[in-house]
């Protein structure tokens, strides 16, 4: 299950010496809903690799202002505490693969 992150605990999780990717979504967003299920996917294939979160983009203004969301869903990847990649809107589950797979490397 996809971790939840919030803007008390993103330090600690992007911070925590494993690759993270992080979905900003929000209840309302039907794009959201379609990312979700991969999201959870991604979080149970990666599981001990690769902490993979959720971020509710209307309970969340710290991190999301600071990364500047504008759009959503988008998630960002995350290196050594860094945006290393992004994707904003609904891909395919391969597009997200390949760019974990990207951050394992």
């Amino acid at each position: 299950m996809a971790l939840e992150v919030t803007d008390s605990n993103f330090e600690e999780l992007v911070n925590s010496g494993k690759p993270m990717v992080l979905d900003f979504w929000a209840e309302w967003c039907g794009p959201c809903r379609m990312v979700g299920p991969v999201i959870e996917d991604l979080a149970k294939e990666y599981a001990g690799r690769v902490n993979v979160g959720k971020m509710d983009v209307d309970n969340n203004n710290d991190v999301v202002s600071q990364f500047g969301i504008r759009n959503i869903p988008t998630v960002l990847f995350f290196k050594d505490g860094k945006v290393v990649d992004k994707q904003v809107g609904a891909a395919q589950k391969a597009a997200f693969i390949d760019k974990v797979e990207a951050l394992l490397k």
